[in-house]
């Protein structure tokens, strides 16, 4: 059902924990299945994120996503970070069930609501960066297929 690389990053978790005095934090959820993701971004002067934790409470798919996220915008400029979509973390995990895909949206949500709270702090504006939701409701799951 879950792929190797899923079940690895599910089991070996990468860039766990927080991140004091953050450059941009983001918090999601998904009320209907309860799953609640926050991702930590340490930006430097030339907008290139340093470091990224994650701490997420959901299943297996949860964690999953959150750290492959993590591995994909770590290294990366503000910019290269927004390009991150829930479709790339799920290409880079092999797949996910259909029924885990909200996952993977939460996972690009807290990345955008990180990179909000960076933008916000720092009075600047990300280019194609949108208000984040709190909530990651059904219809937007809808919405990416």
């Amino acid at each position: 059902m879950y792929s190797e690389k899923v079940m690895d990053h599910f089991q070996n978790p990468r860039n766990v924990g927080e991140i004091e005095n953050a450059s941009g934090t983001g918090t999601v959820g998904n009320a209907k299945c309860g799953d609640i993701m926050r991702i930590y971004l340490d930006i430097d002067e030339n907008q290139v994120i340093r470091d990224v934790k994650f701490k997420t409470f959901g299943c297996g798919a949860a964690v999953a996503t959150s750290s492959m996220a993590t591995e994909l915008v770590k290294g990366k400029t503000v910019q290269e970070a927004m390009a991150v979509t829930n479709k790339a973390v799920m290409e880079a995990l092999d797949g996910l069930p259909p029924v885990k895909v909200h996952c993977s949206l939460l996972a690009e949500e807290a990345i955008h609501a990180a990179l909000w709270d960076y933008a916000q702090k720092n009075h600047i504006e990300i280019e194609g960066l949108q208000k984040p939701k709190a909530d990651i409701g059904e219809e937007e799951e809808e919405e990416e297929y």
